[in-house]
């Protein structure tokens, strides 16, 4: 529904009302007499929005569209990610500790293919006493030899640690030729929040005293674009340093949850598949005793005023797609340049599997959008 402003609907009264009926051409006349009942109406649904019901929807079979790449089609048919509803309960601390450890577990052979295949290699490393991991691209192109990039996994602030947690950053590395630095935050259910941002930010400050912060970025996906977002309003909060830009990739901001995608693609992502899965309880672990609609927590309540500029990436099945989009008009409400790209098909995330045209699409303009604000 729509509301128009009072002096909006004004105007539409002084255009189409009966003092000026005789002037306009008969199909506009028509409209005239219609236009104090058109405005009744909208009066009488905006006394009844909070009694609407939702629709219910008939059950179709979701077809593979020929619109994505063929490397990608198998992957939007697939079936929904094993587990997404299979969960240690929230208060089974060891069993979410296991599940952690399982995720972390080495080695990671795709890891050493994305190594391989895009030139990069990876080295341990400890800033500010926390783990990061440095993805070093063999070719680094000139202007970008004094560029640093930090990138936040994601994982829905309990999931991937390690190495594995910096294969995004890995990609970055790889596809657009930045050093990129990828946080090993702590994480859920032995540290939840402020543990994660407080890792990032100690990172964060210890590079920006390395380096020029307007030769650097801040990037990351899902949990990471979440903690992409928190860290900005962190710089503001306790003064100092933002980088040049951002890339926050299907940022989960609203850990509340709301947003219409996450009813709308239920079960149409088969990623996540539903907030009710796994990643709705590894956000209340995460916001442990802190509201989640904590700014720090949930960015989306924060104020956007005076961030970096910012490219945010999603898919049209994406479950966050709302948070995306939430996102990216905030900004753009609160005067930040920011892109929004939305890929054809794609669940949460999917932009992040190797080797397929759609994921060195979203890597390469996500390169270009870096290279145009970061300082040579």
């Amino acid at each position: 529904m729509t509301t128009i402003e009072p002096t909006r609907r004004g105007m539409l009264a002084g255009v189409f009302g009966a003092a000026l009926a005789p002037a306009l051409p008969f199909g506009l006349a028509a409209l005239a007499p219609s236009v104090a009942r058109a405005e009744a109406a909208i009066a009488d649904v905006a006394k009844s929005t909070a009694t609407l019901a939702g629709r219910t929807i008939p059950a179709r079979t979701l077809p593979v569209p020929d619109t994505v790449s063929a490397a990608l089609r198998p992957i939007v048919a697939a079936e929904p990610r094993p587990g997404w509803n299979r969960f240690p309960a929230e208060a089974d601390k060891a069993g979410w500790q296991a599940l952690q450890r399982q995720t972390g577990a080495g080695p990671h052979p795709i890891l050493a293919e994305i190594g391989t295949k895009l030139g990069v290699t990876v080295a341990p490393d400890v800033i500010a006493g926390v783990p990061v991991f440095v993805s070093t691209p063999a070719n680094i192109p000139e202007r970008n030899r004094g560029r640093v990039l930090m990138h936040c996994h994601g994982g829905g602030y309990v999931l991937f640690p390690g190495e594995i947690g910096a294969g995004e950053g890995m990609m970055m590395a790889g596809h657009g030729g930045f050093t990129t630095v990828s946080v090993d935050y702590r994480m859920a259910p032995d540290f939840p929040y402020p543990a994660a941002l407080d890792d990032v930010a100690s990172v964060w400050k210890a590079l920006a005293a390395r380096h020029d912060p307007r030769r650097m970025a801040v990037f990351g996906t899902s949990a990471g674009g979440g903690l992409t977002l928190a860290l900005m309003l962190k710089a503001k909060a306790d003064g100092f340093p933002m980088p040049a830009a951002i890339a926050p990739g299907s940022p989960w901001v609203d850990l509340a949850p709301r947003g219409d995608s996450l009813a709308t693609n239920e079960f149409v992502d088969n990623s996540l598949v539903s907030i009710d899965g796994w990643v709705g309880t590894a956000g209340r672990l995460y916001a442990g005793a802190t509201s989640r609609d904590d700014p720090f927590i949930s960015p989306i309540n924060g104020d956007f005023r005076g961030l970096p500029p910012a490219i945010l990436t999603s898919g049209t099945r994406d479950l966050l797609l709302s948070d995306t989009v939430r996102a990216h008009r905030k900004l753009r409400q609160a005067g930040v340049e920011a892109a929004l790209q939305v890929f054809e098909a794609q669940s949460h995330a999917q932009y992040l599997t190797p080797f397929i045209p759609e994921t060195e699409e979203a890597f390469m303009e996500i390169a270009a959008f870096f290279d145009r604000h970061l300082a040579v």
